[in-house]
């Protein structure tokens, strides 16, 4: 069994390499780099913690556990992917994990990993989680886990052992929880990996509900990502996941949105049309066992909301422009309450200039709006007003509360942009519908005062 094993492991270390030569670029010209940790807590099977803090990191930052591959590293799944970079562009952690065991997989099948505290990987793993949020001054209620095969399999498995822990988890290449559960101490199921065992939704939401007996708390989101030409860990793999996360999630198994975010990639979105749906599984045409490929770590940071400025964690750096790409726009829900902030007009003299960046796509679209003040006096609190072109509605927003979501729309700042300084700037943006018009709004008023546009 075991050299059967490393044969199958070979296989998906070949792909694997092949494609993280193609992503590596070169580190940021930064002091950050990754360090390894030792003596972080209870570590049942020796586990090696890795630690990645970029230089500048919001105030009580978000929590990524970012898990390999078999085969693999931590060291090497932070080289060969764009999750350290995603981190110095929005502040928060990366944990690098590296099993130690032969053939370097996580364990996903034995009874221990497969319950909450019931021993071997997930334990070591939560005591990392811990460390850096007892250590780092980190956010617990924003601690995420995303991984690659060997490690998507394990983003399942500490998203249903760990409910109470982990907000949300995207897994790439991955199998359900509990599917390659073995009783003869193996660790390689071949069904699982063939993707010959189905079960109905119940029977996989079960097997997450039984991990951890008695816990009826809030659940995590799930993303899931898989290869259509996936023959190591196979195609089906990529619907019982869906069947399972939306069972455990409570929501309807026929998709409220489908789109494509890029050629031969298929999203659906389940419970909810937003990037930070409950449940959102994006299958990719043509593709083997070689993900994440180039942008879709961005779309994980998106779907947990990493890109987002948390309005109770003021950032100890200017809050990031989200991207203008659709697969990767962050989003909250546009607001219908006026904001609570104080608005003045510019003073005698003063003014402002919006330059309005729009990115369309089939039935949808992003705007990103950078806001300047080019008077010469601090705006402290303040609206921005524009209607929407006909046939577009607002379905999420970042940066800004949007009311109402379509017609004459105002856009209030939201607690940690409030301020513009002279000269200042400051980026706010929405996802919206539309009909076939993607025009941008003609005009732009800041605090009633009308903007140069840009």
């Amino acid at each position: 069994m075991q050299t059967r094993v490393k044969a199958l492991l070979a296989h998906v270390t070949a792909a694997l390499v092949a494609v993280t030569a193609a992503m590596i670029s070169a580190p940021p010209a930064q002091a950050a780099t990754l360090t390894e940790v030792t003596g972080f807590g209870t570590n049942p099977t020796n586990l090696r913690m890795y630690l990645y803090v970029p230089d500048t990191v919001r105030t009580r930052p978000a929590v990524l556990l970012a898990l390999h591959y078999c085969t693999g590293t931590g060291p090497a799944f932070y080289s060969g992917t764009q999750f350290a970079s995603l981190a110095d562009q929005y502040g928060f952690i990366v944990i690098y994990p590296s099993a130690t065991r032969s053939g370097s997989c996580w364990d996903v099948s034995s009874p221990q990993a497969l319950s909450h505290n019931g021993g071997s990987d997930p334990v070591g793993l939560m005591s990392m989680v811990t460390y850096v949020l007892q250590n780092r001054g980190a956010d617990a209620s924003r601690v995420y886990v995303t991984g690659a095969s060997s490690g998507g399999m394990m983003t399942n498995v500490m998203l249903g052992d760990y409910p109470d822990v982990f907000k949300a988890g995207a897994s790439f290449m991955g199998v359900p929880f509990g599917c390659f559960a073995t009783t003869d101490g193996s660790s390689w199921n071949s069904a699982c990996a063939n993707g010959t065992i189905t079960k109905t939704p119940q029977q996989w939401g079960d097997l997450i509900r039984t991990a951890y007996p008695g816990y009826s708390g809030a659940r995590p989101r799930m993303q899931i990502w898989h290869g259509t030409d996936d023959t190591t860990l196979r195609y089906p793999n990529f619907g019982e996941q869906v069947k399972q996360w939306t069972n455990v999630l409570g929501v309807s198994q026929t998709p409220v949105s489908t789109d494509t975010p890029q050629s031969g990639w298929t999203r659906t979105r389940y419970g909810a049309n937003s990037v930070t749906a409950p449940v959102e599984a994006i299958s990719v045409q043509g593709v083997g066992h070689s993900l994440p490929l180039s942008g879709q770590a961005a779309m994980a940071v998106a779907f947990f909301g990493l890109n987002v400025q948390p309005t109770s964690s003021p950032s100890t750096s200017p809050s990031p422009s989200p991207s203008t790409s659709p697969s990767t726009s962050p989003s909250t829900s546009p607001s219908t309450s006026p904001s609570t902030s104080p608005t003045t007009s510019p003073q005698p003299g003063g003014g402002c200039k919006v330059v309005d960046t729009v990115n369309a796509w089939n039935t949808g679209l992003t705007s990103d709006i950078a806001i300047t003040n080019t008077g010469t006096t601090a705006i402290s609190g303040w609206t921005l007003t524009f209607t929407l072109p006909s046939g577009q509605a607002i379905t999420s927003g970042w940066n800004a509360t949007y009311a109402p979501t379509s017609g004459a729309v105002s856009a209030r700042n939201v607690s940690y942009n409030g301020t513009i300084a002279p000269g200042g700037s400051t980026s706010i943006g929405f996802q919206a519908t539309h009909t076939g018009n993607t025009a941008k709004p003609a005009s732009f008023a800041l605090n009633g005062v009308t903007c140069t546009v840009g």
